[in-house]
């Protein structure tokens, strides 16, 4: 019943296809982030930009800033991997999914390298992603 309302209505259910997976990522990254830690880490990174603006004329100045701005890189990676991890696999297994599904519609022809259906999923999921992630504050 759902392959057939899939294959019937590709638009229609690639669109809600991506409202639900965004809802899951963004509902992950929610509970698995640290955001007062990566927040406290943005304005840091903002502080150290414009003192290596003050100090552009003194290369061992910025050599030194640029190094604190580095060793806040592997904190970053951990908070997006974290959830990366947990999503990933899922999202795999549902692509499989839907590639076999929607590779029979209107919509399994290509175009600029990928199917059809895959760019209807990406441009969907930016929109929801985008308005998800300001409505819950995440950016």
């Amino acid at each position: 019943m759902v392959t057939e309302f899939m294959q019937s209505n590709p638009r229609i259910s690639i669109i809600l296809v991506s409202l639900l997976v965004t809802v899951f990522i963004t509902t992950v990254r929610y509970f698995m982030v640290d955001r007062d830690k990566l927040k406290e880490i943005k304005e840091r990174q903002k502080e150290l930009r414009k003192e290596v603006k003050k100090y552009k004329d003194n290369p061992e100045k910025m050599l030194e800033l640029n190094q604190q701005m580095l060793e806040d890189m592997p904190e970053q990676f951990k908070q997006s991997f974290k959830p990366m991890l947990i999503t990933m696999i899922p999202v795999l297994i549902l692509f499989k999914w839907m590639w076999s599904i929607y590779g029979e519609t209107a919509l399994s022809g290509t175009s600029f390298l990928f199917p059809v259906w895959l760019w209807w999923y990406i441009g969907s999921s930016i929109i929801f992603s985008i308005a998800l992630n300001k409505g819950l504050g995440l950016q």
